[in-house]
């Protein structure tokens, strides 16, 4: 019986656009974006934001060497948000559906400071609500101090919920974030980014509570 869903973020949650982030760090003066960012698991300087190695002053400071100049954190931050292209209405109102239906439901992303200050601030769903709306609680690589795919990322939420892999449903755009928790025995959802998963997820909610 599944009783935890963990959600992606970018890809997932929202509809992602990575060109559109690469356009807006390439216009802050970062001259190989669209070699530095990735559309799942950061590297370099940006992987380690989102790993927690380092903050996102820290961060500010490392790009602002690379670029040759200071980059604000509200610069950086609408750079960022290049990626969160759309947030679907059928995303929002699956939500809150498993939520009343008794599901747990929890964040499950690589990310960072900036697009979280977006993410659970009232500008998230254009209705004046956070993602603290609809979710129980909110797992990110920064703060766990782990990126999908690692093993870790995976062991951390499990144990502080306290659940089973076989409990557990993990919905995300990743081959190889899926490939990991399938690899743990966790239930999985490939999604597409910018098409319809919310039916798979009933439907695989339907059959594993039988």
């Amino acid at each position: 019986m599944i009783k935890l869903i963990l959600f992606d973020l970018g890809g997932v949650i929202y509809t992602s656009d990575r060109d559109e982030s690469v356009k807006r760090f390439s216009a802050l003066g970062l001259d190989n974006a669209d070699s530095r960012l990735n559309a799942y698991t950061q590297t370099g300087i940006f992987g380690d934001l989102e790993d927690g190695k380092i903050t996102d002053k820290e961060f500010l400071e490392a790009l602002g060497k690379d670029i040759g100049h200071e980059i604000s954190w509200n610069d950086c931050r609408h750079a960022w948000l290049g990626y969160a292209a759309d947030l679907p209405e059928r995303n929002i109102k699956l939500l809150e559906t498993l939520r009343k239906q008794g599901y747990r439901l929890a964040l499950a992303s690589n990310t960072n400071e900036f697009m979280m200050s977006w993410t659970c601030s009232n500008e998230f769903d254009g209705k004046g609500n956070s993602i603290n709306h609809y979710m129980d609680e909110l797992y990110v690589s920064y703060k766990i101090g782990a990126l999908k795919p690692s093993k870790h990322f995976f062991e951390y939420i499990l144990d502080k919920e306290n659940v089973k892999p076989e409990e557990t449903l993990f919905i995300d755009d990743s081959p190889n974030n899926v490939d990991a928790a399938k690899s743990m025995g966790i239930n999985i959802i490939q999604a597409i980014n910018g098409e319809d998963w919310t039916k798979d997820v009933l439907c695989m909610c339907a059959h594993t509570n039988i």
